[in-house]
């Protein structure tokens, strides 16, 4: 285990572990884990552990573009209890993976572009202090992973993936995930690049599509939108749907 100290600046230095049991989880899943603290030089009274599940988010303000990091869960998993000086405790915990998080691993593999993590914050002499972010991967869910290989079949590329601030129609969160693709196969004569959105939700998810064919020198560029729902009980339908949007999209803006 590696210790990290926490509340130096109270003169406590208690130090804490976050082991996650299952790090690669899917939305709705449980996590689990153990936090084990360490106490100091002296005894403390712990007035509460709380883990946050947080996500790298990138933010646009007019001209400027930045990144900064969104707590989208908050959740207690231990109340009062005293430390003695030099003593250790362990504390489990489970918590429900939302069913809207981001997808942050495929396949066994981060995604590139995505940073999700669990920190860990401690309650001591009436103040906050959080450690360090451990990662979480986040895999897709069954239906997910049908139309991101639905896209693979078609001849789509992946280029990168990140997450917006902002909250769209059907959603609780306040960002959502953009996977990016390079447009392939018979695609590429109707579009650049396709933009891939889910909102998922605990029996269907809806998909979002935003294809974008960039114009020559003097033309400007142009965006086209599609929108679908996946029911879990029945993700072979995503081939059909997937295939309807991007023709939509295509015919809707002349590209077709």
């Amino acid at each position: 285990m590696v210790f990290r100290k926490l509340m130096a600046a109270f003169g406590a230095g208690v130090e804490v572990d976050t082991v996650l049991t299952n790090s690669g989880v899917r939305p709705g899943e449980t996590l689990r884990g153990v936090v084990h603290f360490r106490g100091g030089g002296a005894d403390y009274k712990v007035e509460g552990i709380y883990l946050d599940l947080t996500a790298v988010v990138e933010v646009e303000r007019g001209d400027e573009e930045y990144k900064t990091t969104y707590g989208f869960l908050r959740q207690q998993v231990a109340g009062t209890f005293q430390l003695s000086a030099g003593a250790q405790h362990s504390q489990p915990f489970e918590i429900v993976i939302p069913w809207e998080t981001p997808i942050s691993a495929i396949g066994g593999h981060p995604l590139h572009g995505m940073r999700l993590g669990v920190q860990t914050e401690l309650a001591l002499a009436g103040a906050m202090d959080k450690g360090d972010l451990d990662p979480l991967f986040v895999n897709p869910l069954p239906a997910q992973e049908h139309v991101i290989a639905a896209l693979d079949r078609l001849g789509f590329g992946f280029k990168k993936a990140d997450l917006e601030r902002g909250t769209l129609r059907g959603s609780t969160m306040p960002f959502f995930q953009e996977i990016e693709y390079y447009a392939g196969g018979e695609w590429r004569r109707h579009f650049n690049e396709l933009e891939l959105t889910f909102i998922a939700g605990p029996r269907q998810m809806d998909v979002i599509l935003e294809a974008d064919k960039r114009g020559g020198f003097l033309t400007s560029s142009h965006d086209a939108y599609n929108r679908f729902t996946v029911r879990y009980d029945d993700p072979s339908g995503a081939d059909q749907a997937l295939r309807h949007g991007l023709e939509q999209m295509a015919r809707r803006r002349g590209w077709l």
